[in-house]
């Protein structure tokens, strides 16, 4: 059969058989690339223990919806619809590059199961994809290299910007799809030129553009196209391949088993250390982390997985207030620090360092909330909240504790509650009750099926224990028999753990969970999300934990609740989800079919909501600490709600509730908006006999 062009594999280069090319640059490309990433995995191993191959169905099923199906990128439409581009391509692209390097050792190959109809389905396919990737990869390069955006920018302090390697990747991208059209167009041109049919070629793609511009162009001219073309789009292939693990583009080799290995249980935080009970903590000879062999190897993992994007700092609140704090540069910051220290040339030099004061501050760390942004906007779950929460637990185990929390976690240590308060003091916002709504408690050998966990703020806060007082006459209206654990009960202990100290946690735990057996009840009910997440996710063998939102839309569906009409139709309500409630807990919908059950009521959805809400700002301990930032969260929160057509703030939350009331105060809208919890407006509404 006649061949219009000599191929790669019968080719001579300077007198010297092309196939020997054809087959050295892949093994030196691949034994390159094996040298390499062996040299990367090496702080993987040395790192500490982290199980992550449970439900594995429910793991493949995640990585095939986010990682391949790239669910979460169009949450920025422009960088996700190139990105999708640039993927898709390449996954299409793939076979074809594999192809094109085993058609320089064996003369028309073709990779099995590509033969026939449907290998011209896959060529049409392919020259469809690279047309796109060409596209996209050069929109994407004068987007970051020219525009820019924001969230791309290194602080100084940081160290330098990634721009050029970005724009490089890009460029061998764009190299990499037009050798593969100059190679397949060039042979195009030479059939037509010597009256061979061509292969069809779909009209506008890159290969179609290339055959048509190289029509007339002399045979010799377009062998040496052909011949070159092909090397140097295996020589950029396999430099490309090295390239990769040596900075942010690692994500492309390593994104795909990250979102595999995600965390599949929102709400908790690791253990301390994976295979030690909770009962043998105490022999830990050392807690957290303090050097980077601490860390462990799935969160090596993180740091060469992040693809520097920015989505996370730009999601995330203490980061909006310009806190000393940016998701994104605690993952940028320790791959840099693993770059340096295990190097892919010499040896590794594991320093024996802390990490806090060497790559990380003190304040960066206790600038977290633990909202849980960061995490929920990721594309490829990069785990930032127990990371953060080992480093404090390493904090905490060397004694740095900032000033402001040692008092309250000391309180906590003696009298269960951060106030130091007494502890026969924590039922007495009861007494403010009426007669008709009884509140068990089961200090005094009462019984009932629920119990209602009323946990710290709401029991000693004055404000606040007017969510206790309409959460019990919501109980009370819904005829659920409730008791409560009174002096008995202490902090859940959410925030505790979060702050690192793991041991009065694990104290605060076995307390109220032997507590809680005592009492005999069926289920637990709470108006706190911090401790709605601590009792559902950090607690074990406790009967089904719910939060108040989902017992009011449970019981008006039901009927046994039925809400008046609103009476003040001025007033626009806007919904803030609480992190703990909404983000950790993928609980949206209960609080907004509640106020939607209120006839009349207007609300309306701020811009950032459901899983993009955005924090309050002191959740717990936060309350206590006193971090810097240009502006508090709540004034942004209660700005957003303003923005919105809203007049009126209801959140699901006490902590949230202390620092938008506070919040209003300090932007000065006093008299113009109001904040009110989910259960007080729900029992100003209630319609009972009384």
């Amino acid at each position: 059969m006649e061949t219009a062009l000599i191929s790669p594999a019968n080719a001579w280069i300077m007198g010297i058989p092309a196939v020997i090319f054809s087959v050295l640059i892949p093994i030196l490309g691949v034994a390159a690339f094996t040298y390499i990433i062996a040299k990367r995995l090496a702080p993987l191993v040395r790192a500490k223990s982290d199980p992550r191959l449970d439900r594995p169905d429910e793991r493949l099923m995640a990585m095939i919806k986010y990682a391949v199906g790239q669910y979460r990128q169009p949450r920025y439409m422009m960088a996700g619809v190139l990105h999708i581009m640039l993927f898709a391509g390449f996954m299409i692209l793939s076979l074809r590059s594999i192809t094109l390097v085993v058609m320089g050792i064996a003369d028309g190959f073709v990779m099995p199961g590509l033969g026939g109809m449907t290998g011209h389905a896959y060529s049409v396919l392919k020259d469809i994809a690279a047309t796109v990737v060409l596209i996209a990869a050069v929109v994407a390069a004068v987007r970051r290299g020219i525009f820019k955006p924001d969230r791309y920018a290194v602080p100084k302090k940081y160290g330098k910007d990634h721009t050029s390697e970005a724009v490089f990747v890009l460029m061998l991208i764009t190299t990499l799809v037009t050798c593969d059209m100059l190679f397949e167009g060039s042979l195009v041109a030479a059939q037509v030129q010597k009256g061979i049919q061509p292969e069809f070629i779909l009209p506008v793609t890159g290969t179609w553009i290339a055959a048509n511009v190289m029509g007339s162009s002399d045979m010799g001219f377009l062998q040496n196209l052909h011949i070159g073309a092909y090397f140097l789009h295996n020589l950029v292939f396999f430099f490309f391949l090295c390239f990769l693990p040596m900075g942010k583009h690692f994500h492309v080799i390593t994104s795909l088993p990250n979102v595999f290995l995600m965390k599949m249980k929102k709400g908790a935080i690791k253990p301390v250390q994976w295979g030690v009970d909770d009962s043998k903590l105490d022999e830990l000879k050392s807690f957290g982390i303090k050097k980077f062999e601490d860390f462990t190897w799935k969160h090596m993992l993180d740091f060469y997985s992040c693809a520097d994007c920015g989505r996370c700092s730009d999601q995330c609140p203490a980061n909006a207030v310009k806190r000393p704090l940016s998701p994104r540069f605690i993952s940028i910051k320790a791959r840099d620090y693993c770059f340096k220290n295990y190097p892919i040339k010499g040896d590794m030099t594991p320093k024996d360092e802390s990490l806090i004061g060497s790559i990380f501050t003190e304040d960066e760390i206790w600038s977290c909330t633990t909202c849980g942004a960061c995490e929920a906007e990721c594309p490829i779950f990069i785990e930032y909240i127990d990371k953060i929460v080992d480093l404090r637990r390493g904090m905490v185990d060397e004694g740095m504790v900032p000033q402001s929390l040692q008092k309250p976690l000391k309180a906590i240590e003696k009298r269960g509650n951060p106030w130091g308060k007494m502890e026969k003091k924590r039922s007495e916002w009861v007494k403010g009750l009426p007669e008709t709504c009884e509140v068990k408690q089961f200090e005094k050998g009462d019984e009932a099926e629920t119990l209602y966990f009323v946990d710290s703020i709401t029991s000693y806060d004055d404000r606040m224990q007017l969510i206790a007082r309409a959460t019990a006459r919501i109980l009370c209206a819904a005829g659920i028999d409730f008791g409560i654990l009174g002096k008995d009960e202490k902090d859940s202990g959410n925030e505790v753990r979060r702050f690192g100290e793991e041991m009065l946690f694990q104290d605060l735990k076995s307390q109220n969970t032997e507590m809680i057996k005592e009492s005999g009840v069926k289920n637990i009910i709470t108006s706190d999300p911090h401790a709605f997440n601590a009792l559902k996710n950090e607690y074990e063998g406790l009967p089904p934990v719910e939060h108040i939102s989902q017992t009011i839309t449970r019981n008006v569906k039901s009927g046994k609740l039925q809400l008046k009409p609103v009476e003040d139709l001025s007033r626009v309500y806007a919904y803030h989800d609480p992190c703990y409630l909404g983000r950790h807990n993928d609980i949206y919908d209960d609080p907004r079919e509640a106020l939607d059950a209120i006839p009349g009521l207007r609300r309306v959805d701020m811009l950032k909501s459901r899983d993009r809400s955005f924090c309050c700002g002191g959740g717990g301990l936060m309350l206590f600490y006193e971090p810097e930032e240009e502006q508090r969260m709540g004034v942004l929160r209660v700005n957003m709600a303003r923005k919105a057509g809203a007049n009126v703030i209801v959140t699901a939350c006490p902590f949230c509730l202390v620092n938008i009331e506070d919040a209003i105060k300090v932007a000065g809208l006093e008299g113009q908006m109001e904040a009110i919890d989910l259960s007080e407006l729900i029992e100003r509404h209630l319609i009972t006999e009384e």
